[in-house]
């Protein structure tokens, strides 16, 4: 067994100095058959630890669920990091922000009133306390002084640029202590104004966040800690993309600088990111600064290690600044060979709108929540005895309308758009899409949906229909599904629907999907949510895991909400991001 600890300059492993060189890997961000690969070449580059977050809405889809296995196997993940010889940090939240849906806070968290979360009310204590303690139980037998992996545990991520209740943060420090955590515990906040005081006890390590100025930020945090080795405990290499918006790099040769002014100073750091991965399915978030902005499906970051897990020229320039300060190994990464680009196209589809069920919710229009369902699309129907404009306090986030099937106008939050004019009376269905949940600022939580009253010519419309439209099986598509013309490839599909093809291949192997003619969707490689696409980019392609792809046939799906050019798909070599910002 090992100890760490915090000494008076220097964290202590088995009593002597070190320095923590980590990388940031989300395991819900990667294929779990791959985590071994990522993890590997985190090594290569000359890291000795791995840092990841902990998402409280994806291990706990429901209250007094948590869920652990597969992608979501945290301690599967752990072990492996132990496997390759390297060190742990775990950050379970509950809030962690990280561009993903909701900051990582459950929905459902929400429905309730009552609950005062991120704070000490007793309600939200009883959630977190109940979500700490499954984590914990993986974490806890995995600590270093047990012979596992884990050297450092957070409390609460960047608290300070949100609150300062501090018998909130004594909660999850006596519970964190009680449960069996004996490694440091540690807080991260920005070195601005009082966030690393609010933020933070007196008896936690203070770590700071920020990708430049280094000097000036571990001063900052100098002056607010006297004491311990300095940290920066995310250290912005890269930046994460909106739709409709370029894509962000950063140089590499400035950001290694950098780096190389962080350990020229002796602080330890934790590189954020080291690999990016997927947003895959809904989970990505969204910014709201006054407009509303969804993070897209990569989350490639500009990261040293791609989204598909190839080093990029800031993996070698991060590799030979670490190399100036401590030893790094040998070994390089080996260069995978791409797949051949293909097409494929699509041979049958279903309508959405006639496939999903809804049931009436009496009163005025409700948010979507009263399905049970917190993330990606809903229908709402209503019969209208004549046209007009119809209003709403907001729509939350995309909206499409059709009348007796017919499309009739889009209203989305991006924009603004709270009106759309209904031409006549008749079955209006609402297909209500989530862009994303807010993850970080005062509107995370917020309900989604058709923001009441509806407003039809000033005259309420109550007693909706509502459904969830259930993506998490195909089942319903498949069946309805019916037969397109061959030899009409040019044709395209109609939307909202889900279209199906069938491809072979030789066995698993990494892919891009590249969605040219297609207009706004999701796409499914056998029955596995890859993410949202947009024709608006950045984003051009979407990522394919290589263990997802079988040896033999394999599905493609296609949710089209809008109508394709074509029927075809491509299946490209590498991604494409769009330009970037240069």
């Amino acid at each position: 067994m090992s100890t760490f600890a915090i000494g008076d300059q220097d964290f202590l492993l088995d009593d002597q100095p070190f320095r923590i060189l980590s990388g940031a890997i989300h395991y819900f961000r990667v294929h779990p058959d791959l985590w071994a690969d990522r993890i590997h070449k985190a090594r290569l580059m000359g890291l000795n630890t791995i840092e990841t977050y902990v998402p409280w809405n994806e291990h706990s889809p429901e209250p007094g669920s948590f869920v652990a296995d597969g992608g979501l196997d945290l301690g599967r993940f752990l072990d492996l990091v132990a496997a390759s010889g390297m060190h742990a940090i775990v950050r379970p939240g509950p809030y962690i922000c990280a561009e993903w849906d909701n900051g990582g806070l459950p929905a459902w968290l929400f429905t309730d009133p009552t609950v005062g979360v991120r704070s000490s009310e007793p309600g939200y204590l009883a959630a977190v306390s109940s979500y700490m303690e499954s984590v914990l139980a993986l974490v806890v037998p995995r600590q270093i002084t047990q012979g596992g992996p884990v050297i450092m545990f957070q409390i609460e991520n960047e608290y300070g640029a949100y609150g300062h209740d501090k018998v909130y943060l004594q909660h999850l420090v006596d519970l964190s202590k009680r449960s069996g955590v004996d490694v440091p515990l540690f807080t991260c906040d920005q070195p601005f104004g009082t966030m690393i005081e609010d933020g933070s006890l007196p008896e936690l390590h203070k770590t700071g966040t920020f990708g430049s100025r280094v000097e000036e930020r571990l001063g900052f945090l100098r002056e607010r800690q006297p004491t311990g080795p300095l940290m920066c405990a995310e250290f912005w290499n890269g930046w994460f993309d909106n739709w409709g918006t370029h894509h962000h790099t950063t140089d590499a040769a400035a950001s290694a600088a950098e780096l190389d002014a962080l350990l020229t100073a002796g602080a330890s750091v934790n590189i954020y990111m080291f690999h990016g991965g997927t947003n895959f399915g809904f989970s990505n978030g969204a910014n709201d600064k006054g407009i509303y902005e969804p993070t897209i499906t990569s989350y490639d970051y500009d990261a040293p290690l791609s989204e598909d897990g190839h080093p990029t020229a800031k993996y070698f320039a991060f590799r030979d600044v670490i190399a100036k300060h401590f030893p790094v190994p040998a070994e390089v990464p080996a260069v995978r060979a791409p797949v051949p680009a293909t097409v494929v196209a699509v041979s049958s589809t279903a309508p959405v709108l006639t496939t999903v069920s809804t049931s009436l919710v009496p009163g005025r229009v409700p948010p979507v929540e009263v399905t049970g369902q917190y993330r990606g699309f809903h229908l709402y129907e209503a019969s209208l005895s004549g046209g007009g404009v119809l209003s709403f306090t907001e729509v939350r986030d995309r909206a499409q309308f059709f009348l007796d099937g017919v499309p009739v106008g889009v209203l989305s939050r991006e924009l603004g758009e709270r009106s759309v004019v209904i031409p006549g009376g008749g079955r209006l269905q609402v297909l209500l899409e989530d862009q994303g949940r807010v993850n970080y600022g005062q509107r995370i939580g917020e309900a989604k949906g058709l923001m009441g009253p509806a407003l039809l010519n000033g005259v309420e419309i109550v007693d909706w229909e509502v459904g969830a439209v259930d993506l998490g099986s195909l089942e319903a598509f498949r069946t309805s599904a019916v037969a397109l013309p061959r030899g009409a490839a040019s044709a395209g599909v109609a939307g909202p629907s889900v279209s199906f093809a069938t491809f072979d291949a030789d066995g698993p192997g990494d892919r891009f999907v590249r969605l040219e003619g297609w207009t706004k969707g999701n796409v499914f490689i056998n029955g596995f949510n890859l993410g949202r696409y947009w024709s608006r980019g950045p984003q051009r392609t979407l990522y394919v895991p290589g263990p997802l792809i079988h040896e033999g046939a394999n599905e493609l799906a296609i949710l089209e909400l809008h109508g394709s050019a074509t029927r075809e798909v491509g299946f490209a070599v590498g991604p494409d991001l769009g330009p970037d910002e240069k």
